[in-house]
């Protein structure tokens, strides 16, 4: 759920996933709608439908794999992740390099190329933080307290250098640019992009909704159509916005009511159907022009 998330928005979804699925034995036998239901408003969906793919797995080998290149091989588990794994779980001697630790290995070793380009470099230097005896001793302690350096002394900016262990090793420090550390790339302007929502509700309160493709821009979800479903009075009830990490979107919202959805149609309550959330914004902004009209 970190990835790509912050931690103040994590933490509920956290607390409902546990409660709903304590062991990996039950995520592995819960419906994948049912984990993409839990999951909608964090994004990146991808992730959950690989979170519940590798629970399947690994619920089916009676548990994780030991070793890094058996991690890797489970499904959403990449360099960084199968690194944190294996070092906090089951100490390996491997380094789990995250913001916190790029950036840690960026000052001590003064790398003043820029990222996102620097990244694969910062990496290699920053396995030269493995030779010391913590690391060699306790790979996992090792690891977290350099995520703990990194979020509370060697922070993003204003970093406290007088507080930080590895003061007097520090080349950025010695040469006073520590808060310039690492450089990065100016980000290019967000792209725009425009589309439609169509919001076709019956009587009784259900909504209409297709499923998306399984993989690409919200893989697997359900979501509001994005061409007409059915012949209908379609009423444009204004635009939302929502932004995306790649780019912005503006979704024309357009709502009509009929007597009853298709025969065979996929729909769910209005109020409750587990979409996500630009899906959502859309669907409240249908409904709300109707409850206004009522």
């Amino acid at each position: 759920m970190l990835q790509q998330t912050v931690v103040a928005t994590v933490i509920p979804y956290y607390a409902k996933f546990l409660e709903a699925y304590p062991g990996i034995e039950n995520l592995a036998a819960a419906p994948l709608d049912e984990v993409l239901g839990l999951w909608a408003g964090l994004g990146y969906y991808a992730r959950a439908r690989n979170l519940h793919g590798c629970a399947q797995q690994v619920a089916a080998a009676g548990g994780f794999p030991q070793s890094i290149e058996g991690l890797r091989a489970l499904p959403g588990i990449g360099p960084y992740t199968a690194n944190a794994i294996g070092a906090i779980a089951f100490n390996l001697p491997v380094l789990p390099v995250d913001g916190n630790i790029e950036r840690i290995a960026a000052r001590i070793f003064g790398v003043s190329a820029a990222i996102p380009a620097a990244k694969p470099e910062i990496a290699r230097i920053a396995l030269r933080l493995m030779q010391h005896k913590a690391a060699i001793a306790a790979p996992g302690d090792f690891a977290q307290a350099l995520f703990d350096l990194g979020a509370t002394i060697c922070t993003p900016r204003s970093p406290a250098c007088v507080e930080c262990p590895w003061q007097s090793a520090c080349q950025a420090h010695a040469l006073g640019i520590a808060a310039t550390l690492p450089v990065r790339t100016k980000k290019t302007q967000r792209p725009h992009r425009t589309g439609v929502a169509y919001v076709l509700l019956d009587k009784s309160g259900n909504i209409l909704l297709i499923r998306r493709p399984p993989s690409g821009l919200l893989g697997g979800m359900l979501a509001l159509p994005d061409v007409p479903p059915v012949k209908a009075k379609w009423r444009d009830v204004g635009e939302i916005q929502h932004v995306f990490t790649h780019f912005s979107l503006t979704m024309q919202v357009k709502v009509a009511v009929v007597a009853k959805l298709p025969p065979g149609a996929l729909a769910a309550p209005a109020k409750t159907a587990p979409l996500p959330s630009v899906m959502r914004k859309a669907l409240d902004a249908g409904l709300n022009s109707i409850d206004d009209c009522a």
